[in-house]
């Protein structure tokens, strides 16, 4: 498994796409503010090196111990929101919204998703949140990592 320093130098894909404007302390202020919770700091710091936007080839899915609707093995993670305004780019600061939308459960904070399936930071048992697959077509749930850094850290590329 690659340590966080090193995934963090090479983590983003390139482009422009999803990427919100350089994050702020103030940003983030505002985003936990409304999210009622304390976002873990090794998601601030990749949001600091690119706030947002496409994950590169070689960290594109998580290896799962049970099938999910998405592949038998892993569960993908193409993107990851950053914080910000950008008109038609999915933001942290959507989440409510999102919530709302896609009947999503109390206590989670989708990071990446489409939908019908998301990637979400837990913190429904700590404050220090665990990650989670939840599929909101089939109702289901995978947890995929005790933390965050954790779950960065068991990106795979294949």
């Amino acid at each position: 498994m690659a340590d966080f320093d090193e995934i963090k130098a090479v983590f983003w894909g390139g482009g422009t796409y999803a990427v919100q404007p350089p994050l702020t302390d103030e940003a983030v202020l505002q985003a936990q503010d409304l999210l009622g919770v304390t976002l873990p700091a090794a998601l601030l710091d990749l949001l600091r090196v690119q706030n947002g936007g496409i994950v590169a080839c070689g960290r594109r899915r998580f290896p799962t111990s049970a099938p999910t609707s998405w592949a038998d093995d892993h569960v993908p993670v193409t993107d990851l929101m950053g914080i910000g305004h950008t008109p038609g780019v999915a933001s942290l600061l959507d989440v409510p919204d999102l919530i709302d939308e896609w009947g999503l459960p109390d206590g989670v904070v989708p990071v990446s998703g489409d939908g019908h399936c998301w990637i979400a930071l837990d913190y429904r048992r700590s404050a220090e949140p665990a990650v989670t697959w939840i599929d909101t077509d089939r109702q289901t749930e995978l947890a995929l990592a005790p933390d965050f850094r954790s779950f960065v850290e068991g990106l795979t590329g294949r």
